[in-house]
């Protein structure tokens, strides 16, 4: 029997991703509070879109989240029409956004009450990533979950790692973010000293790829850095968020994050110059204004 999966968030992310699970056989009933996104999806053989949230739990073995932020996430699981109180009991949730740990605890802690499981599953790998069915999941939950969902994670993503328990997936998106976030500064400051003294971009690129510099980055998102190609699908409003839930988590267990602070005030100067919807590697933007260099893109 085809397995039924909810799927709430068809996004730049999500859209590709339940793309990929009709792909694999998976009977696929999406939501999202925008019409073109229902309509995207509904064009997709094996997918249906629903009109109502509540409709997306309808006969699922298992429902996916991939919202925004958290207050999303709340109010789709936990509110008062949430999913949660429309599901089955048995029913395996799987969050795939990026959260607070705090808060994929509590909703968690909600669904076990009602007699649901929960994973929280955030990704790493952009759209790229999310088209090409190659993300990283980073999962927390309970062993036998995961088996569970471990068909319908390997139709979305090529490295699926159990991280502990529920929020500890949360937990290493966090870290992965710090790592991008300082990993797209660096680029961005070696590209900007490098062109003060007139050198060609590309070729340090290549030169950095095949040695000690070289990183995912570098190899991904490095041309469109180059070339000013700023419209990229994970954008600097997401990734503040990001760095906003890595601070606030760092400030609540009193753990110093200096870098991480950095580079989420340079990324509010790119806001503040109207670039909230180019991509989180426009970092570049704010160097090369800081080096008075002409800003590309």
């Amino acid at each position: 029997m085809t397995v039924t999966v909810g799927f709430v968030g068809l996004g730049n992310m999500g859209l590709p991703m339940a793309c990929n699970l009709a792909a694999a056989g998976f009977k696929i009933r999406g939501f999202d509070v925008v019409a073109s996104a229902r309509d995207a999806l509904s064009k997709i053989e094996g997918a249906e879109a629903v009109h109502e949230l509540r409709d997306v739990a309808v006969g699922a073995a298992v429902v996916i989240t991939m919202l925004p932020d958290s207050p999303q996430v709340l109010a789709v699981l936990s509110g008062p029409d949430g999913l949660i109180a429309y599901s089955e009991p048995g029913t395996l949730l799987v969050d795939m956004s990026t959260i607070s740990p705090q808060v994929a605890k509590q909703v968690a802690a909600d669904a076990e009450s009602h007699g649901l499981s929960m994973l929280d599953a955030p990704v790493s790998g952009g759209v790229i990533g999310a088209e090409k069915g190659t993300l990283s999941i980073m999962v927390g939950g309970a062993d036998a979950d995961l088996v569970k969902a471990r068909p319908i994670l390997e139709a979305m993503g090529g490295n699926i790692v159990h991280c502990g328990p529920t929020s500890m997936g949360q937990t290493f998106k966090l870290c992965n973010q710090i790592c991008c976030a300082g990993n797209i500064l660096a680029l961005s400051e070696a590209f900007a000293l490098c062109r003060s003294q007139g050198g060609d971009l590309s070729k340090l690129r290549d030169a950095m790829s095949g040695g000690s510099a070289g990183s995912w980055m570098l190899n991904n998102v490095g041309p469109q850095m180059i070339s000013g190609n700023d419209k990229g699908g994970f954008t600097i409003d997401l990734q503040l968020k990001d760095l906003r839930l890595v601070l606030e988590t760092a400030m609540a267990s009193h753990v110093a994050l200096p870098g991480t602070a950095l580079a989420a005030q340079l990324y509010q100067s790119e806001l503040a110059h109207g670039g909230s919807r180019n991509a989180n590697y426009a970092l570049h933007r704010v160097i090369d204004r800081l080096a008075n260099q002409p800003v590309t893109g």
